[in-house]
């Protein structure tokens, strides 16, 4: 099968060849038919994290291999089953769940397998989506998305799971309660539509890019902040009225966790997603006599999926704005590079 690697020496993206696997078991192979492009991506592409003053947190010493085929956000057709898998049959579009487990583990048992500690994920530590075959390894993994453009459809199994789930973690919160979402890239206008499907009425977005505060008024923001405010700290409180219930920043790095810190009121809480890096010092007795939460949420489970799934089925989500590119090795590195250098207003999604 051809597929579009990353290699770890110059983070370039290389047309390889690769075996076509016959799924075994109740393994399921797809051909890919459209797989979205994420932010994660370009992380895995430079090969690490920023810890701030902890350095870098070097992906090969988790267990990351090179040369890798990313891409998880992924719908394909169902080319080839194996002998024990159930509920789908050849010719079958589906989406796919990446954050697979080791299955064994406390995590994976209950259903919750983005906490595994022994990860598989697909695109990560399995080849992913930027391929014209995936191999996925278990038939409960794969979605039925009927109704739904596919191209959106495949952003649900992260950027648009990221968001419901940290949408989730922001909730319960009374509805006129103000929640503010830092960054309304693709992740974040996500976040603001999954918040309104919800319930929630008062959604504050915070963005550099004023084309994504358009975007965000238009999914459901009520109040928008520019980040390029002098003060980003007062200008929200100014817009809010004072401090807020929960905030949930896709940036998360040095200057805005910081930010979402200070605006919190008694009780509130802190949901960190973006991987931007760095570090901020937490004053430790404010942290107590707020009695502030802080929570990190990374991606989400199947179950959660699953409920994204029918409420975007149901109508109750409006869509993100897909910026359409082939899947080919130039359309890969060139999106990754659009990316990493921000102001995408939307999501990209390649086609084969």
């Amino acid at each position: 099968m051809h597929a579009f690697a990353i290699y770890d020496d110059d983070h370039s993206v290389t047309d390889i060849e690769l075996p076509t696997p016959t799924p075994t078991g109740a393994e399921v192979l797809l051909r890919v038919l459209h797989s979205g492009v994420c932010h994660t991506d370009t992380h895995l592409r430079e090969g690490h994290y920023d810890l701030g003053s902890r350095g870098r947190l070097n992906l090969v010493d988790r267990g990351v291999t090179y040369p890798l085929v990313l891409g998880h956000e992924v719908v394909g057709v169902v080319e080839a089953v194996g002998p024990e898998a159930k509920g789908v049959v050849v010719g079958d579009h589906r989406l796919v769940y990446p954050w697979i487990g080791e299955g064994d583990c406390d995590a994976c048992r209950a259903g919750e397998e983005n906490l595994c500690a022994a990860p598989k994920n697909l695109g990560v530590a399995r080849h992913g989506g930027y391929a014209d075959r995936i191999l996925v390894p278990h038939s409960r993994y794969l979605l039925d998305v009927a109704g739904l453009d596919e191209r959106w459809a495949a952003t649900l199994a992260c950027s648009g799971l990221t968001a419901y789930s940290a949408a989730r973690k922001a909730l319960p919160a009374e509805p006129r309660d103000p929640v503010v979402v830092i960054g309304a890239g693709g992740v974040g206008l996500m976040a603001i539509a999954s918040l309104r499907a919800l319930g929630h009425e008062v959604i504050v977005a915070v963005d550099l890019q004023e084309r994504n505060l358009e975007l965000a008024r238009e999914l459901g923001a009520t109040v928008t902040v520019s980040a390029a405010e002098v003060d980003l700290q007062t200008a929200i409180l100014d817009q809010t009225g004072g401090p807020v219930s929960a905030v949930v920043d896709f940036v998360n790095n040095s200057a805005t966790a910081p930010v979402a810190f200070g605006i919190l009121r008694k009780g509130g809480t802190m949901i960190q997603v973006g991987l931007f890096g760095g570090e901020f010092t937490i004053p430790t007795a404010l942290l107590t006599l707020k009695i502030l939460s802080i929570r990190g949420s990374f991606v989400g489970s199947l179950g959660e999926l699953a409920e994204l799934v029918r409420l975007a089925q149901q109508g109750a989500l409006p869509s993100i704005p897909i910026i359409d590119e082939q899947l080919t090795a130039a359309a890969v590195e060139a999106s990754l590079n659009r990316l990493a250098a921000g102001g995408v207003p939307g999501r990209i999604v390649l086609t084969a």
